[in-house]
């Protein structure tokens, strides 16, 4: 999996300047449905009126790999599309109900592995393990077409509905708050969480990491649905569905060389809602942003215990983190 978000980054340095001719302004109904624009109605509308079309029906094919039983256990929840699996960290002894997040690998493959529990180095740890140690219960789910799951890799598409609906599983866990339910994601992961804090107001809080603004950006890779379809690219693209957002969604990108930063700040300029603020970080790239930045919002999680969530950021601090 590594490997594999190493060669996605270059592909989106490579794409990021590239882009910006071929992204219509954020806005603009450029192949909405029924002719109207993200003005005019939700995301959330939007989505139940749009079909996607595929063009290729891609699986993995490959079994979930078995986690340390002592760490996680291997569940199941329901999709639209069947059952698909997910890692999830044992609860904490005590009986009392606790927060949790869902956090979204990076990559194409829709797939969970050894990425959630191998050592790392601080410069590329995507194990969001920073949840999980701070006692926070923590589910990996795999999507459609992922693993030896049923159905095929959509590319942002359907895959936001899975994690809705690995969200309405955790909520039925008798050690989870229902109403701390938080949800993150990297690369990928992160263009995904922000699609889907765009789709429902399920999340707490929402946390992205080294998201994309337009889905063109992956364009080299073996898209399954035609992305010259305006509609197909607009609606997996966050940069047109920020108004959408319900709940506080943060984003942040490490601000060197070998980052999307580039994203970040398209993202930024076309955002209208205060709710989405982002966060570029001093002295890390795409994936060393990632121990420094997880640690502290595990840290905002812990103390999130009122009625409204209360997580915020301040660029000092987050630059104090990513000394340390």
């Amino acid at each position: 999996m590594k490997v594999f978000q190493w060669a996605l980054l270059v592909l989106l340095l490579g794409s990021g300047c590239s882009r910006e001719a071929n992204q219509g302004k954020p806005g603009n109904a450029v192949g909405n449905v029924d002719g109207q624009s993200e003005q005019d109605t939700s995301f959330a509308d939007v989505r139940r009126a749009f079909k996607t079309r595929l063009v290729l029906q891609e699986k993995t094919n490959e079994a979930v790999p078995i986690p340390p039983p002592q760490l996680f256990d291997v569940v199941h929840f329901d999709s639209a599309v069947g059952k698909l699996a997910a890692y999830l960290s044992r609860p904490r002894e005590g009986g009392a109900k606790q927060p949790a997040i869902i956090w979204v690998f990076g990559g194409f493959d829709n797939s969970i592995g050894e990425t959630a529990w191998e050592e790392s180095t601080p410069e590329d740890d995507q194990s969001a393990s920073a949840f999980r140690e701070a006692g926070i219960v923590t589910m990996y789910p795999s999507f459609r077409g992922g693993n030896e799951n049923p159905g095929f890799r959509e590319c942002c598409y359907g895959e936001v509905n899975d994690v809705i609906a690995a969200a309405e599983y955790l909520s039925k866990q008798d050690f989870v708050d229902p109403n701390r339910i938080y949800l993150g994601g990297h690369s990928t992961g992160g263009t995904l969480v922000i699609l889907a804090a765009a789709a429902s107001d399920r999340f707490r809080a929402v946390f992205s990491f080294g998201a994309i603004d337009e889905i063109i950006g992956y364009s080299s890779e073996p898209i399954p649905f035609d992305y010259k379809d305006k509609q197909e690219l607009k609606m997996r693209s966050p940069i047109h569905w920020l108004s959408s957002i319900k709940n506080p969604t943060f984003v942040f990108e490490g601000a060197s060389s070998g980052s999307n930063l580039y994203a970040l700040y398209q993202l930024k300029r076309a955002s209208k809602n205060p709710l989405v603020q982002f966060h570029p970080v001093k002295g890390k790239d795409h994936f060393s942003v990632l121990a420094p930045v997880t640690k502290l919002i595990a840290e905002k999680i812990a103390l999130d215990t009122g009625p409204q969530c209360s997580v915020e950021f301040s660029g000092g601090e987050i630059a104090k983190h990513a000394k340390e």
